[in-house]
């Protein structure tokens, strides 16, 4: 199935290339929106193949459904089709984070504090977003962020998997974005401030303190 064959449905153009789908914006009944559509991978067998993509479909839907639910800024679903391998959502205007960062904006230890501090609402609704990087939260024209693409997402992880998703900002802040020294710090000390220490989550604390074993773990292996 081609994006052209789905209802009601106009494409203006290409926005993301990746390994696994296509990511196209366009309109739907005259709504800006955005579709992404998962590619079938050769080297699977087609019956894991498919397994794979309404496995991950579904994960991601759950996923954008619980930050709707919860007020959290992230594309509303607008359609979703798990046999043929899309999901149509609505489009957030704005540039990424890391975009802004490269363009030497101002307040930039400001939005990276603000970051850290999404990255924790997000784990204690029970999500770990599996590619954090500052090409998916973006920034709109009034300094609002949003997270986008969850197609590897956890629904309950462990606190291994939110470690995991600041080690992830970790290396590419450090990569990508080498020229702001504190970003790091500024990163986790927002994600700290935003405990809401409930009984029942997974502390910030804790999930910095594995962070700070995997980052340990990675540096000894390199």
């Amino acid at each position: 199935m081609e994006a052209a064959d789905i209802p009601m449905w106009i494409v203006d153009k290409v926005v993301h290339q990746g390994a696994e789908a296509t990511v196209t914006s366009g309109s739907w009944m005259g709504k800006s929106a955005v579709l992404k559509m998962r590619r079938p991978r050769g080297y699977r067998t087609p019956h894991l193949d498919r397994k794979l993509t309404r496995q991950r479909l579904t994960v991601e839907a759950r996923a954008l459904g619980r930050l709707q639910y919860h007020e959290l800024s992230a594309p509303s679903i607008i359609d979703l089709d798990l046999e043929q391998g899309w999901i149509l959502m609505s489009k957030i205007e704005g540039i990424t984070l890391f975009d802004y960062l490269n363009n030497k904006n101002n307040l930039v230890s400001e939005k990276i504090k603000s970051f850290g501090v999404i990255i924790r609402k997000l784990h204690e609704i029970g999500i770990s977003h599996g590619d954090l990087t500052t090409h998916n939260v973006l920034i709109d024209s009034e300094g609002n962020l949003s997270l986008i693409d969850f197609g590897l997402a956890k629904i309950f992880p462990e606190v291994e998997h939110l470690g995991l998703d600041l080690q992830v900002l970790n290396e590419c802040l450090t990569a990508s974005h080498s020229e702001y020294e504190n970003a790091v710090e500024d990163m986790v000390a927002g994600y700290l401030s935003a405990d809401s220490e409930k009984e029942d989550l997974i502390s910030a604390p804790e999930v910095i303190s594995r962070f700070n074993e995997i980052r340990g773990r990675v540096r000894y292996h390199a």
